[in-house]
């Protein structure tokens, strides 16, 4: 969770470290997998008139924290977060990391699972592992997997549908040196080759285009070295402003307030369409998780902002989910892009 601390957590762990049994440790419902999807080919099936249409003028379902579907508690607490937090896991171990994973989760399905459901953009966050300093790793407090074995995982969905196209935008980085992102950024050339679509005019992005190139990767690289890869877009053409509430009402009124505010021409733009949690929130529901204490509950009211959207030069373009899979998000989002039809039906009829 984005901007996030668990230092709070002190007080708590020492009045339930005595009181909860493993059991209870461990009460948080397991994540459910999401039925399949009939969203893997979405892009491939859309009709001439909106794969004409400008990638930044579409709606595009994306997932927050998107490799977080398998988080490791046994590994060391990791550098997104203070060193006073690192030092409680020493203390509290294995207790104190089953309690941290249940708030750094937030997705259930695999790669390959969001992109079978139809997800498209990807939030990814980097980092060197002690000891493994030239291996790098998905982090969200704790490490998750290999970045390696998550792009190939990714990129052999491509290659099985080869009218998909993906954004991957790695827009957090820790202890990372400038070897350590030559290395990432020579695999993901070596991964993806052919793929990777070199940065060019926003609207000049269409799917016609990308198909004709045999393009299917965008890579968004927050770093200076983007400007030395013809094959990595800049940072700040793929904004996504962060609410960092746990207000779904606030939220609505700062996507609202930040989509009025977009760019019209040059970048693409991501609504997080996500709550935060602060202190209380993780307090109230430390054995439960974010899942079930904070995304589930407010869904209903994201949703129906999500449902009353449009895309379009001045409308939604990414939007992205916790837990893409507890209700219809990809579906929804899609489904956006049929008001593009209608719009175009309209002015053929006057």
């Amino acid at each position: 969770m984005a901007g996030a601390s668990w230092t709070w957590l002190v007080r708590a762990m020492l009045q339930l470290r005595g009181s909860l049994s493993p059991q209870e440790q461990d009460a948080a419902p397991a994540a459910e997998r999401g039925p399949g999807s009939p969203h893997a080919d979405w892009m491939g099936n859309l009709p001439h008139s909106l794969s004409a249409l400008p990638l930044a003028n579409l709606a595009v379902p994306g997932s927050h924290d998107s490799f977080s579907f398998w988080i490791d508690e046994k590994s060391p607490v990791g550098p997104d977060q203070p060193v006073v937090v690192r030092h409680l896991a020493g203390i509290f171990r294995s207790f104190w990391k089953k309690m941290m994973k249940k708030w750094s989760v937030t997705q259930s399905l695999t790669f390959r699972e969001q992109l079978e459901a139809g997800i498209r953009y990807f939030d990814l966050r980097v980092s060197t592992k002690p000891g493994e300093e030239d291996e790098l790793y998905f982090i969200h407090g704790l490490f998750g997997s290999k970045v390696h074995d998550g792009l190939v995982e990714i990129n052999n969905f491509l290659t099985a549908h080869t009218k998909e196209v993906i954004f991957l935008d790695f827009n957090h980085y820790y202890e990372m040196q400038d070897s350590n992102h030559e290395y990432l950024i020579q695999m993901l050339q070596t991964t993806f080759g052919s793929k990777l679509c070199r940065a060019n005019l926003v609207e000049e992005i269409t799917l016609q285009y990308l198909w004709e190139h045999r393009y299917q990767v965008l890579v968004f690289y927050h770093h200076p070295m983007a400007h030395d890869f013809p094959f990595l877009w800049p940072g700040n053409q793929m904004p996504a402003p962060w609410a960092n509430t746990t207000d779904a009402q606030k939220l609505v009124q700062f996507l609202e307030t930040t989509l009025n505010e977009r760019a019209k021409r040059g970048t693409f733009h991501v609504s997080q369409a996500i709550l935060t949690p602060q202190t209380k929130t993780v307090i109230r529901g430390l054995i439960v998780g974010l899942r079930d204490s904070l995304v589930a509950r407010n869904l209903p009211t994201i949703m129906n902002w999500v449902k009353s959207q449009k895309p379009g030069v001045n409308g939604v373009n990414i939007i992205t989910s916790d837990f893409v899979e507890l209700v219809d998000f990809a579906t929804t989002v899609i489904k956006l892009n049929n008001l593009l039809l209608h719009d175009r039906a309209k002015r053929e009829q006057i």
